[in-house]
C-alpha cells in the first residue's frame, strides 16, 4: 500500500549527461520496501503524514493507511511517541505486543520500523516468573531449614504461603487423640492457631485426602463455595479458588496446606499448583524434621529425668550438699554421679554413693543409670558399704559388657550423741574422701579398695569417720583433681590444691563450701576442656552456742566486735 513516493532519480541532466553517482529509481525503492520482512511505515517529517506502508506493516498494523496522520493513528503508543518526540514505543495492538523505533531518512522523511514482540515479551515474562519462583523457593528453603522448632516451622510455612501463593494459608497437622492442630495467616493479618476436632476435617474439600497422603486434587475440581465458615475469618470475603496440598513427611504425611484466594474470578493456574506442590514438599520435610526432633527431645528428657542427679533429702541431724557438672553442658548427663538412698525402715541408716563410670556421654550415662538402680535395690536389703560394693562387682561382671568398670565410694550415715555424725565408708578404686575438721585441718578418710567390675575378687578396706558439729566429709570424682588449667592450661588441679581449697572453707555453711570449691576449679580451668565433676558433702550441722548473756540475740560478726571496741575508745576520749 503506497502513495506517490517523493523520491526521484538524481545523478543525470535532462539531456542524459551524468552529474553524480547513480541513484535507484522510485519503483526500485518501493519494490525493496515491499520485499522487506520488517514492518516499515514511511512518514513526512513536517506533518507526520503516512507516505508508505509496506506489506509487512499492513499485516501487523492494518489500520495504518497512506495519507493518514501517524500521530492520530493506531496503535495509540505510536501517536504518543510522536507527540512526545520519543524514538521508540511499545504497545498492545489487536492482542499482540508491538515495538517500534524511529529512524530519520533525510530532512523531509523518517520511518517507523515496527516488529511483533509478543513472543519475546512472553518469554521474558516467563523468565521473570521462573526467576521469581526460584527466588521464592530459595527463600523458603533457607527460612524453613533455619529452625527445628515445629511451631516456628508452621509459622514460617503460613507466612511464606500467604505472601507468595495465596490470600490466605492454613496448615493442618494430622489428628492426634481426635484433634488436629492448625495455624492460619491471612495476607496483611496476624497468625491465628488452635485445635480442630477430627470430625470437622471432612467439611473442607480435599482435606481428609491430603492428610491421608493422597496426591493433591486440582483446584478446578474443588468447589470453593463449600469452604466452611470456621476455616477463614469473616472479613475474608468470598472464596474464589481453593487448593489443598499434602505436606509430605518422613514416611507419613506431615500435614496439609490449604490455600485460598478471594474474589469471584480468582483461580490457581497449573504453574501456581506446581509451585505450591514444590513448596509443600519443602515445608513438609521441615515440619516432619521438627516433629521428629521434638519427639527425640521429649524422649531424651524422659530418659534424663532418671539419670540426672536427684534432689537430695534432708535427713534429721545431717546436711547433704551435692554438685554436678557434666563435661558436655548440652547433654547434662555423663559418667559421674551421686545418689542418696533413705532407709527402708525407721531408724535405719541413710546410704550415700558417689561414683565415676568409665567413659563419657550417653554410653556412660546409661551404665550410670544401671549402677544407681542396682545400688538402690541393694540398699533395701543391705546397708553395709563393703558388702554393697562386692555385690555390685559381681553384677557388673555378669552383664557381658566388656571394658565397663566404675570407681565408687559408698557411705552409711548414722547419728551419734551431741549432734555427731558417724559415716561408715567403703571405696572401690575411687579417690579417698577428704574430711574438714573443726580446727580447719583437712585429712583423708581411712579407706582403700580396688576397681569395681574388673576382677572377680575385689579388696575393700572400709573405715569410719566421726564428724563433730560443723565438720564435713567431701566425696568427689577425679574430674575435680584432674581438671587441667592454670598458667599453661595443661596443669592438673591436683589433690594438694583441693585440700587447700577445702581448708579455706572453714567456718562456711556446707552449700557455700561446695560452691566455693566448684568456682575455684572453674576458675582454674578458665573455659578449657574438662571431665565430669561430681561432689557430695556430708556435714554435721553446727550447734547453736548457748549463753546466759544475750540469750536469743543473733550471733554477731567478728567485724562487729572491732567496731564496738572502736566505739569504746571514742567514748573514752
Amino acid at each position: 500500500m503506497t502513495a506517490h513516493l517523493p523520491l526521484h532519480a538524481e545523478g543525470q541532466h535532462s539531456d542524459g549527461r551524468a552529474t553524480g553517482p547513480p541513484v535507484a529509481a522510485p519503483a526500485l525503492l518501493r519494490a525493496a520496501l515491499d520485499a522487506s520482512a520488517e514492518a516499515i511505515v514511511l512518514c513526512a517529517a513536517d506533518d507526520d503524514t503516512i507516505l508508505l506502508v509496506n506489506p509487512a506493516a499492513s499485516e501487523l498494523l492494518p489500520d495504518l493507511r497512506p495519507g493518514d496522520s501517524a500521530a492520530a493513528g493506531t496503535p495509540p503508543g505510536l501517536g504518543r511517541a510522536i507527540a512526545e518526540g520519543a524514538e521508540t514505543f511499545t504497545d498492545e495492538y489487536a492482542g499482540r505486543q508491538v515495538h517500534g523505533r524511529r529512524r530519520p531518512l533525510d530532512e523531509d522523511h523518517y520511518a517507523w520500523y515496527v516488529r511483533d514482540c509478543t513472543d519475546e515479551m512472553r518469554r521474558a515474562e516467563e523468565f521473570r516468573a521462573e526467576r521469581a519462583r526460584t527466588s521464592f523457593l530459595a527463600e523458603a528453603g533457607r527460612r524453613l531449614s533455619a529452625s527445628l522448632h515445629q511451631r516456628r516451622c508452621l509459622r514460617t510455612t503460613v507466612d511464606l504461603a500467604a505472601s507468595h501463593l495465596a490470600d490466605a494459608a492454613v496448615v493442618v497437622l494430622p489428628p492426634r487423640r481426635r484433634q488436629s492442630e492448625w495455624m492460619r495467616l491471612v495476607t496483611g493479618g496476624s497468625v491465628a492457631e488452635g485445635m480442630l476436632r477430627e470430625r470437622l476435617l471432612a467439611e473442607v474439600p480435599g482435606l481428609e485426602e491430603a492428610l491421608a497422603g493422597f496426591p493433591p486434587i486440582p483446584s478446578r475440581w474443588l468447589d470453593a463455595s463449600q469452604v466452611p465458615s470456621w476455616l477463614l475469618p469473616e472479613d475474608f470475603g468470598t472464596v474464589g479458588a481453593l487448593l489443598v496440598t499434602p505436606l509430605p513427611g518422613n514416611a507419613e504425611p506431615a500435614g496439609a496446606l490449604i490455600l485460598a484466594r478471594h474474589g469471584a474470578r480468582a483461580a490457581f493456574s497449573p504453574e501456581d499448583e506446581m509451585l505450591a506442590r514444590i513448596f509443600a514438599a519443602r515445608a513438609g520435610a521441615a515440619i516432619s524434621a521438627a516433629a521428629l526432633y521434638r519427639d527425640q527431645v521429649d524422649t531424651t528428657a524422659i530418659l534424663q529425668a532418671d539419670l540426672l542427679p536427684p534432689e537430695l533429702p534432708r535427713p534429721d541431724g545431717v546436711e547433704l550438699i551435692g554438685s554436678y557438672q557434666a563435661a558436655r553442658d548440652s547433654l547434662r548427663i555423663g559418667g559421674d554421679f551421686y545418689d542418696v538412698f533413705e532407709p527402708a525402715e525407721p531408724g535405719g541408716e541413710t546410704v550415700v554413693v558417689l561414683g565415676d563410670v568409665c567413659g563419657k556421654g550417653p554410653e556412660a550415662a546409661v551404665l550410670t543409670g544401671k549402677i544407681r538402680q542396682t545400688l538402690r535395690a541393694l540398699s533395701l536389703v543391705e546397708d553395709d558399704p563393703a558388702a554393697m560394693l562386692k555385690v555390685l562387682n559381681q553384677a557388673l561382671l555378669g552383664s557381658n559388657r566388656q571394658h565397663r568398670f566404675v570407681t565408687l565410694v559408698v557411705g552409711a550415715i548414722g547419728r551419734g550423741d551431741h549432734g555427731r555424725v558417724r559415716l561408715s565408708l567403703a571405696t572401690g578404686g575411687h579417690p579417698v574422701p577428704l574430711v574438714l575438721r573443726a580446727d580447719g585441718t583437712v585429712e583423708a578418710a581411712p579407706v582403700r579398695g580396688t576397681l569395681i567390675g574388673v576382677v572377680p575378687q575385689i579388696t575393700v578396706r572400709p573405715g569410719t569417720v566421726d564428724l563433730s558439729p560443723g565438720e564435713m566429709c567431701l566425696l568427689y570424682s577425679d574430674g575435680l583433681t584432674e581438671a587441667r588449667g592454670g598458667a599453661t592450661g595443661q596443669e592438673q588441679y591436683g589433690e594438694a590444691r583441693l585440700r587447700d581449697a577445702l581448708a579455706s572453707c572453714h567456718g562456711m555453711p556446707g552449700d557455700a563450701a561446695v560452691e566455693r570449691i566448684r568456682q575455684l576449679v572453674s576458675d582454674w580451668v578458665h573455659g578449657g576442656v574438662r571431665d565430669d565433676i561430681a561432689m557430695l558433702a556430708v556435714r554435721a550441722p553446727a550447734r547453736t552456742r548457748l549463753s546466759l548473756m544475750g540469750a536469743g540475740a543473733p550471733a554477731g560478726s567478728p567485724f562487729a566486735i572491732d567496731a564496738r571496741r572502736s566505739d569504746r575508745r571514742n567514748r573514752a576520749r
